[in-house]
């Protein structure tokens, strides 16, 4: 199981939001690049990062930041927000990005996903958002008019390999991950998913390894680490057994 520390980035800085909200941030280091190296250097093996200017403005914003992330670390990063056309993910994975996370854009446009898919492989990640069951778009501001579990489907059929999963109304909230509906989501679509949204403490972490034969592969952390409910090498060392 893969855990990987989230880097959200609005005006050029490291935050997090809470519930997905732009009017609940929080600045956690002026300088993301500086909380890449440390995650890097306490044994991260993978790199969440989000462009969360990108997403409202439905293109990629901060790729100078990003750019700067890839050079100062050695291990590979996925990124989402605003990546919505063919030529957003060719630019961004020609800049280093291991893998890209398409969003509003599987809503919006499957045909895209589908082309993207069979042009790049795994590299093609689906991110989906969800509240009350409902996949979420456009920043989270916007109901996408399709449960999660169908959108999930959908997404296998036309050959997304992988999916990351986030309960809105937990994300930030540190209250715990929505480990039944993850796995859930994991077995209708019948592809590996990333848990996202609601950690708060190692027992979630505990929680979501005991979830990986249901198809869970790894699970997305945030403001936990950053405000120390959780240790990230202990947190690594249950995911390996230690």
């Amino acid at each position: 199981m893969i855990i990987f520390p989230a880097i959200d980035i609005r005006g050029g800085k490291c935050v997090r939001l809470t519930e997905g909200r732009f009017d609940q941030e929080t600045i956690f280091a002026d300088q993301p690049v500086d909380m890449a190296v440390r995650w890097a250097n306490e044994g991260a093996e993978y790199l969440h990062l989000v462009d969360l200017d990108g997403a409202l403005a439905g293109k990629p914003v901060n790729m100078a930041v990003i750019a700067d992330i890839i050079k100062a670390v050695k291990i590979p990063v996925q990124l989402g927000g605003g990546i919505r056309t063919l030529e957003n993910i060719r630019e961004c994975l020609e800049a280093g990005v291991h893998r890209v996370i398409l969003g509003s854009i599987a809503v919006r446009d499957p045909e895209l996903v589908a082309v993207a898919c069979k042009q790049y492989g795994d590299r093609i990640v689906v991110g989906i958002d969800a509240r009350d069951g409902q996949a979420a778009v456009e920043g989270w501001g916007v109901t996408g008019g399709i449960s999660a579990e169908e959108l999930a489907k959908r997404m296998a059929q036309v050959g997304v390999a992988r999916i990351i999963y986030t309960d809105i109304s937990r994300d930030g909230m540190l209250s715990g991950v929505n480990v039944a509906a993850t796995a859930t989501l994991a077995q209708a679509a019948g592809i590996p998913v990333i848990a996202s949204g609601g950690v708060g403490s190692l027992a979630d972490i505990k929680a979501i390894k005991e979830s990986e034969s249901a198809g869970i592969e790894g699970v997305i952390v945030g403001k936990a680490i950053y405000l120390g409910n959780v240790n990230l090498g202990d947190a690594l060392k249950l995911t390996q057994g230690e």
